[in-house]
């Protein structure tokens, strides 16, 4: 036992006994240098953790400035919505918040514009994700689409059950067709999208002013900061969501948020809010940034859901209604059709082979479900063939190839209803700068005084004139405040006098500036449009200038001179004579211009104010001359108003011209007759416009051509009353203050080069050449739109009503479930159904004959109709009386074949289907012809319509292939000569129809009239008047 508790000695100096004992004293050591240092922690823990805790990421101030901190991101980019600033602590205390100054902006370094994009974001914008899945998966959501799936699943279960799996490839071809169908449809949404946010999205490259650091700078928007201070004008487009901080009030066009008409009034007390996307009209100020991208009002109007509605024009609606309707109908003959078919069947009237195939009580439970499935596929393919699918497709094309071809026309589409309105369209509202007359002004006529020199013979002068009337030109050219009524006109005719002085009359400007001081120059108002005192350096003689109105310059002289020099007083004679002068060049259509001086004295030069000493009396001035200018009527308007008026438009012009300048022009643009007479009112100005009662300027309306010396609301109001008496309006514009009259009108037509962005976005259609012709064309292209898609809707719809009887007669005359003759746009042949030739009919009916028939442009015939009235029905009595014509002559030669084909002409079953097919697809080729217009003849036809003939020719080879080559995979049977003869000569008998049709007349008043019942209105947000 003991020897259990004997333990072996080792040595004192073994190495073993040595590692052991380090290992100790580490242990030993480590152990009391943590207990030391728990010790000292426990001492001195507040002192250490004050000294050793972790800095706050943000705590660099040169990064992040601190101030940040007391506001979130969301609570400023809710601002502009819940409109409350006071929660912020008011303006001040926004601006303190923002370390912003309402009169120097912020620091605007580096590190200050970085931190407050890391806070606050970016002014730019996320392009929002389309998912062409969920575009395909929502096509198939469409009741006509479920319908034709159900006939293909029909068709491929029928085919397997009765073939193997031979018997799927008709099933399987509609099915591969139908995704075809589909997947088309959803690109084309897809690319629609993606052109709508094109469209939608900010312009993040426009340029602002914003003050930084005291220094206004020019930077682009996607540039812009919160806190940021900027400088709004009219005609800016508001960059970023904040707060106006400026003294005067500012008008806004919300409409691109809103999309409410009404103009915002902005100030800093009232309403305050700016959203991003709106337009500066009027006023000018400052603003201070609360949100920036993807934060802002704007941000809303371009996000996903932005896109998840689709957009339709009111045509594709009637259309997409109509297909509606056809597809209603073809369902209700279709259940008939199925119920007939059940009582056949359960009557014992159907058999199979000479053998009933219900037997009361003997036939069995799945012999008569096998039956019933058999039953249910006719009246599925019957609804499937009713479905018009075509019309839609045909609208899409028509517009898409008219607004492409309309670029050619100098016209920019922006709005797909624009192109329809336009075809409505009862009055054009113009202006006569730039659209009816030239864009350049030419001088035409020069006065001196009382003397006629025509376009300024300037050889027979004295010198002293010569002179003054140099100066009077080149240096009295003060310029127009921007923003200004005036700026456009009065511009050109500074230009245009300038020009002239230079390149004729050999004036050298650099010369005359070298020579003579402007010592002061007034400011410019609507009388005077230059006032200035020009010192000559020579001797110091003071001469003060005058140009403007030439009324208001006769009104100041006392004294004119003649061209030999002399001074000759303005008494009871002259003055009359003057005054006629200035008439006579009115009348002519002319832009008078004015031009005076008198000396100036040394002493009564400026006042203390900085003004015109008023000792200078304005009624002794020396009248130097009038010059008259002209911007000629375009070329091609003359003919373009002719043009529109035969095709009963009415047109207005609204000007800023005196009244004699624009009832002359329209004279010349063959607006009014000459010798009109002026108590009519054709003419008037626009106060007298204003100052009518509301019933009284609704009944002249009709009756004013001209409104003269027009003001921006002279317009507005013009639409309004216009609208109200029932007419579609087409109103022009060019400056920021038309922008709320284009969007009022039902289609508002900007000018592509005197417009301005604002115009441009406030508007349907961008007329880039600023030509009156470019509108005509617009009008006629419109015009050819809409008879386009009519055109085919009368097509489709006669091959859709002939297929439905046809289809329906033979379904419930048929003997036997199987031998259903589908004869048109549904099959042809036993069932299963002839697919291919499902596909083809399908195609060409649907597809190749909308190219054919909806690629026609503009013609004559059409723009000597009147306007189309959108209250009466699409589909006018003409085309019923065509379609019954066509639909009834097709059933009656087809439902002969079908029913007594085999016992009357010796033709075997596969032959008579074939002839049935055959027949209904050349009457269809042939009725394209009875459909399409013809202005230029035959020959002119096949050079011109080159698509048109193609696609002609290329129905004709595929046709003959499918009944002669593709017989086995088409189900068709070959036919003799003989045959295609009788073939041929039934479809040209449709020809004939066609003309005994047109010799029918059809009431006036229409069959299934909608008026009263739709109001239309083409305005894009649904504030225009209804019609």
């Amino acid at each position: 036992m003991c020897d259990i508790f004997q333990v072996r000695s080792t040595p004192i100096n073994s190495p073993a006994r040595k590692r052991w004992r380090w290992a100790f004293k580490i242990l030993y050591t480590a152990r009391a240098l943590l207990s030391t240092a728990r010790k000292i922690v426990a001492d001195n823990k507040n002192e250490l953790l004050s000294n050793f805790s972790r800095s706050r990421s943000y705590t660099a101030v040169d990064i992040e400035p601190e101030c940040f901190s007391s506001i979130s991101k969301p609570i400023l980019a809710n601002l502009v919505r819940v409109r409350d600033v006071e929660q912020l602590g008011g303006v001040e205390g926004l601006l303190a918040t923002l370390k912003a100054d309402a009169e120097k902006g912020i620091l605007g370094d580096v590190k200050d514009i970085a931190s407050r994009r890391k806070h606050f974001g970016t002014n730019t914008f996320k392009k929002p994700s389309i998912n062409p899945l969920q575009i395909l998966l929502k096509s198939l959501k469409d009741p006509n689409i479920i319908i034709v799936l159900l006939y293909a699943v029909l068709s491929l279960g029928f085919g397997i059950r009765k073939h193997g799996l031979k018997g799927c490839l008709d099933g399987g071809f509609i099915l591969v067709a139908l995704f075809f169908a589909i997947s088309v449809s959803a690109y084309c949404n897809y690319w629609h999208k993606q052109q709508l946010y094109e469209l939608c999205r900010p312009i993040e490259s426009v340029s602002i002013l914003v003050i930084r650091n005291g220094k206004d700078m020019r930077i682009s928007s996607s540039e812009a900061v919160v806190g940021d201070v900027i400088r709004l004008k009219a005609g800016d487009q508001v960059p970023a969501d904040g707060i106006y901080i400026g003294d005067k009030s500012l008008q806004i066009d919300e409409s691109t948020i809103t999309r409410k008409n009404d103009l915002v009034e902005v100030d800093g007390s009232i309403n305050m809010f700016l959203l991003s996307g709106s337009k500066v009209l009027r006023g000018s100020g400052r603003m201070l940034v609360t949100a920036v991208g993807m934060d802002t009002a704007l941000a809303e109007i371009i996000s996903p859901t932005c896109f998840n509605h689709d957009h339709k024009s009111l045509l594709q609606k009637k259309l997409h209604k109509l297909t509606s309707h056809i597809a209603k109908f073809g369902l209700a003959v279709s259940f008939v059709v199925l119920l007939v078919l059940l009582v056949r069947y359960f009557t014992g009237k159907m058999r199979d082979n000479g053998r009933k195939l219900f037997i009361g009580g003997k036939t069995s439970i799945q012999d008569v479900w096998k039956a019933f499935l058999g039953i249910l596929a006719t009246p599925v393919a019957i609804a499937s063939g009713a479905i018009p699918e075509g019309l839609t497709l045909a609208c899409a094309l028509t517009i898409a190839y008219s607004t492409k071809k309309m670029i050619a026309d100098q016209a920019l589409v922006r709005s797909l209803s624009a192109c329809e309105a336009m075809a409505s369209a009862t009055v054009i509202c113009t202006n006569k700068e730039g659209v009816l007359t030239e864009s350049s002004l030419k001088v035409s006529q020069f006065w001196l005084g009382q003397e006629y020199i025509g376009k300024g013979n300037f050889s027979s002068f004295a010198p002293e004139i010569l002179d003054l009337l140099h100066e009077g030109i080149a240096l009295n050219t003060n310029k127009i405040p921007p923003g200004s009524s005036f700026e456009h006109i009065e511009d050109r005719i500074q230009d245009a006098i300038s020009a002239w002085g230079i390149k004729g009359k050999n004036m050298d400007v650099q010369q005359l500036r070298n020579s003579r001081t402007v010592v002061h120059a007034e400011s410019f108002n609507s009388q005077f449009q230059g006032r200035v005192l020009i010192r000559r350096n020579a001797d110091s003689t003071i001469h003060m200038h005058h140009k403007g109105t030439p009324e208001a310059i006769l009104a100041m002289c006392s004294r004119y001179y003649e061209e030999t020099g002399d001074v000759k007083d303005i008494n009871d004679d002259a003055r009359p004579a003057l005054l006629g002068t200035i008439t006579r060049m009115k009348m002519d259509g002319l832009h008078c211009v004015g031009f005076a001086y008198r000396s100036v004295t040394a002493e009564h030069q400026i006042d203390q104010e900085g003004h015109f000493h008023p000792k200078l009396k304005e009624d002794d001035s020396i009248l130097l001359a009038f010059v008259g200018l002209k911007a000629p009527c375009r070329e091609q308007a003359r003919k373009a108003v002719m043009d529109c008026q035969d095709a009963g438009v009415s047109i207005k012009i609204i000007t800023r011209d005196d009244i004699h300048v624009a009832r002359a022009s329209a004279i010349e643009c063959g607006l009014i007759d000459p010798n009109h007479d002026i108590s009519t009112g054709e003419v008037i100005e626009g106060t007298t416009f204003r100052e009518y009662a509301e019933d009284e300027r609704l009944e002249k309306v009709e009756t004013i051509r001209v409104i003269a010396r027009a003001s921006t609301p002279d317009k507005l109001l013009m639409v309004r009353c216009l609208q109200k008496k029932g007419h579609v309006v087409a109103v022009t514009g060019d400056k920021v203050g038309d922008a709320e009259a284009l969007r009022e009108a039902n289609v508002g037509l900007s000018l592509g080069n005197q417009g301005t962005d604002t115009e441009r976005d406030s508007s349907d259609i961008v007329i880039m050449d600023d030509n009156f012709a470019s509108i005509a064309r617009v009008l006629s292209w419109g015009r050819t739109t809409y008879n386009n898609i009519q055109i085919f809707t009368q097509y489709q719809l006669t091959a859709t009503i002939a297929s439905l009887v046809i289809d329906c007669v033979t379904a419930i005359k048929a003997s036997e479930p199987e031998y259903i003759n589908i004869v048109t746009v549904i099959s042809a042949g036993k069932v299963p159904y002839a697919t291919l030739q499902v596909l083809w009919v399908k195609l060409m009916v649907g597809t190749l004959s909308a190219v054919a028939l909806t690629i026609n442009k503009p013609g004559t015939k059409l723009m000597q109709q009147p306007p189309i009235d959108q209250n009466e029905p699409f589909i006018t009595n003409i085309m019923w009386k065509n379609i019954a014509g066509q639909a009834l002559y097709m059933i009656s030669v087809l439902l002969t074949i079908q029913f007594t084909g085999e016992s009357g002409y010796q033709l075997s079953a596969k032959e008579k289907d074939t002839m049935i097919f055959n027949i209904f697809v050349l009457c269809q080729l042939f009725n394209i012809f009875n459909l399409r217009k013809y202005e230029g003849g035959l020959l002119r036809e096949l050079k011109s319509k080159r698509l048109f003939w193609g696609i002609v020719g290329m129905v004709v080879v595929i046709q003959v292939a499918i009944v002669e080559v593709l017989k086995k995979i088409a189900s068709t049977e070959r036919l003799n000569w003989q045959q295609w003869k009788v073939c041929i000569g039934i479809a040209t008998l449709s020809w004939l129809v066609s003309w005994i049709i047109k010799c029918i007349p059809v009431p006036k008043k229409p069959l299934f009239s909608c008026r009263n019942s739709q109001n239309f209105s083409y305005s894009r947000f649904g504030s225009s008047v209804s019609l």
